[in-house]
């Protein structure tokens, strides 16, 4: 497992005392509010930040970092990743998992046929869905429902799933 989590994305600045727009990949806007601190991914690496101030725009978080003090600083940092320790990440409830601990997961049907890996998740609202993809580039779009996922181990990057009829 990772270390660091990507919890959003620098899209703009805001103002000129060097707030940045932050696009969260977060299911809780508020959870920004709980971090004492951040890193920022850059072309150059990691850079760690003290969050100052915490405020919100449409869907979007603005976020002020100790030490980008303009709007000129903030500019470099547009487009970069927002990052937390794994530590810092909310704790979540049982049988759900971070997406980022899902990807590359290799997927099996209940009769141990091998479907691929888990390359992308999308949030529908009431479920989510896994796009597995094989070697040959097939995919396959599973809902994340307990009659299909029947068992996860993060540890071993393993999912077990049952196929209803008509998904594949």
């Amino acid at each position: 497992m990772e270390n660091l989590m990507e919890i959003g994305q620098i899209v703009n600045t805001y103002g000129i005392k060097g707030f940045v727009k932050v696009v969260p990949f977060t299911d809780n806007i508020n959870r920004f509010e709980d971090l004492k601190e951040v890193y920022v991914e850059t072309k150059k690496g990691l850079e760690n930040f003290e969050i100052e101030e915490v405020k919100y725009a449409k869907n979007t978080v603005l976020l002020k970092l100790k030490g980008i003090d303009d709007i000129n600083i903030a500019e470099k940092y547009k487009n970069c990743y927002i990052k937390i320790s794994r530590e810092n990440a909310v704790k979540l409830p049982e049988d759900t998992y971070f997406i980022v601990d899902l990807l590359g997961i290799k997927v099996y049907t209940d009769e141990d046929i091998y479907l691929g890996n888990i390359i992308d998740v999308y949030p529908t609202g009431s479920n989510d869905i896994y796009v597995v993809k094989n070697e040959e580039g097939k995919q396959v779009l599973l809902p994340a429902i307990g009659e299909v996922i029947k068992t996860v181990d993060i540890e071993n990057k393993k999912m077990v799933v049952h196929l209803l009829d008509g998904l594949i």
